[in-house]
């Protein structure tokens, strides 16, 4: 920590996520205080085809990238000389997606001189809690469940994370998107399962819980996926009447148990009195009652953020960048997109998306030189 950090007040942090469907900006302020978070969301545009299409997400989130930065600082009533660092996402995610959140905030850490602090995607779901939970200090228990992940994590420190399990195939997420397309729900499922969950019994379908040998905390939900298919299958071949809302409340109830299972396992094993949710999926109201009903019986303190923090956001990168930047991390400007970024990992190249991350950064360090 240099003595600047040490003993200036307020830390302020520009935050940028691109890394699927949502172009993002936010200001936050020492990691907790949310000054503004804007958020502009693609899933109309990918719902007329089924689901995320990659070169439409980058070439949407390079036409609303400014303006999205521009609202956000606009909402925080700051100018770029306020800010004190960049926080971007730089991984996991769609290289391409990536390319041009890394691009922008790599343009404007070297026109205006500003520290840039590369983030891991997964930590920033994580750190999306300490916005809202001002109280939630590390070690903490943390389930990240999204759409493209899927991982217990014990948060040893800030910035300092020990995976106890992830998933084997599919991301629960992922999962939720294919039932949903499968029994005529479309994209995105996980909202749509929910809804129409309502109206069926969760314990007509008995689904399978998959258990991974040799990797207790590991997730599978492409069994449970291929469970589902199988089921509707035979139906079809049978003449027999689907039931969409009840194979969607079955479904949703397997998913459910999975995720309370593990949780409830690694909160007895490390003795652990504080967990946490985040990730899109973390905003399913029948997850976050089964969790927190869980935790209750557990005597454990149940965390979660709402939900326009569960999905993709900027406000979730700031408060991750500021815990890193207090703790002396920073990235050069050689800092790019790595599509299969693992949670641990430091600031490695993708050198098949140099190229295009220059290119785009030449162009915008015009716009803000």
């Amino acid at each position: 920590m240099t003595e600047n950090t040490e003993t200036k007040k307020e830390i302020k942090i520009l935050a940028i996520e691109s890394s699927c469907d949502e172009t993002a900006a936010a200001v936050v302020v020492n990691g907790r205080d949310l000054r503004s978070n804007v958020i502009s969301s693609q899933i109309a545009l990918h719902t007329l085809y089924g689901g995320v299409v990659p070169e439409i997400a980058s070439r949407k989130h390079i036409e609303k990238i400014n303006q999205v930065i521009e609202q956000a600082l606009s909402d925080a009533q700051m100018t770029l000389d306020d800010i004190d660092a960049i926080g971007v996402t730089y991984g996991p995610g769609l290289v391409g997606a990536l390319l041009v959140g890394v691009a922008e905030a790599k343009a404007i850490a070297y026109a205006r001189n500003i520290p840039l602090v590369g983030v891991h995607h997964i930590e920033g779901h994580i750190s999306a809690n300490y916005i809202e939970n001002k109280d939630l200090e590390p070690p903490f228990l943390a389930l990240v469940v999204s759409g493209g992940h899927t991982h217990l994590v014990r948060v040893v420190d800030y910035g300092k994370y020990e995976i106890l399990g992830r998933t084997r195939d599919d991301a629960a997420g992922e999962a939720f998107d294919k039932v949903a397309r499968a029994i005529g729900l479309g994209y995105p499922g996980g909202p749509k399962i929910e809804k129409v969950s309502h109206e069926g019994d969760p314990h007509s379908i008995e689904f399978p819980r998959a258990k991974i040998v040799g990797g207790v905390y590991d997730f599978s939900f492409s069994g449970l996926k291929s469970a589902v298919l199988n089921y509707l299958n035979g139906c079809r071949m049978k003449g027999l009447e689907i039931n969409q809302a009840d194979v969607a409340a079955s479904f949703q109830q397997a998913v459910t148990d999975v995720l309370v299972g593990h949780a409830e396992n690694a909160i007895d094993e490390f003795k652990m009195d504080k967990f946490a949710i985040a990730g899109g999926v973390a905003s399913n109201g029948v997850i976050r009652h089964a969790m927190e009903e869980m935790c209750a019986r557990k005597g454990v303190k149940f965390y979660r953020p709402s939900p326009i923090l569960c999905t993709d956001n900027a406000a979730m990168i700031g408060a991750a960048a500021y815990y890193d930047f207090i703790a002396g991390k920073r990235s050069g400007l050689d800092l790019n997109a790595v599509p299969n970024l693992k949670l641990g990992d430091c600031f490695r190249l993708h050198r098949g998306a140099n190229i295009m991350c220059r290119f785009i950064m030449d162009r915008k360090i015009k716009e803000y030189g």
